[in-house]
């Protein structure tokens, strides 16, 4: 039996807080990657091929509900597991994303970077 590690991609254009969270992530035994903007996020979803994905919804080059839209519209990337994580709390924003097929609707703000791991076991164990 293989040791594979889930794996995580973060698409989060705020370096020093992605950088905390991808150490946490590591401490808990996840495979992590970064991408920090939504053409890379992307990109990174091709050749990554995580387990779930961390979106930032305000970001440059493209924001989360467009990158959103994208992997939910392509037979490969459709079934990965999509958690919003913005400081965007307004309910229009989070019935924008549950439309569009997030699995959780996080509010940076509101969580430490242990919650955050913890929500993604949650929806990983579903």
């Amino acid at each position: 039996m293989t040791d594979k590690k889930t794996k995580v991609l973060i698409i989060e254009d705020e370096e020093m807080l992605v950088n905390m969270y991808i150490s946490k992530f590591e401490k808990e035994g996840y495979e992590i990657e970064k991408a920090l903007n939504g053409r890379e996020g992307l990109e990174k979803v091709k050749s990554y091929n995580p387990e779930i994905i961390l979106l930032d919804v305000i970001m440059p080059e493209m924001d989360g509900f467009m990158v959103l839209k994208q992997l939910k519209s392509e037979a490969s990337t459709k079934n990965i597991p999509v958690i919003m994580l913005t400081n965007l709390g307004q309910e229009e924003d989070i019935e924008k994303g549950e439309k569009l097929g997030v699995k959780d609707y996080l509010v940076k703000a509101n969580l430490t970077p242990s919650q955050v791991v913890d929500k993604v076991k949650e929806v990983l164990s579903k």
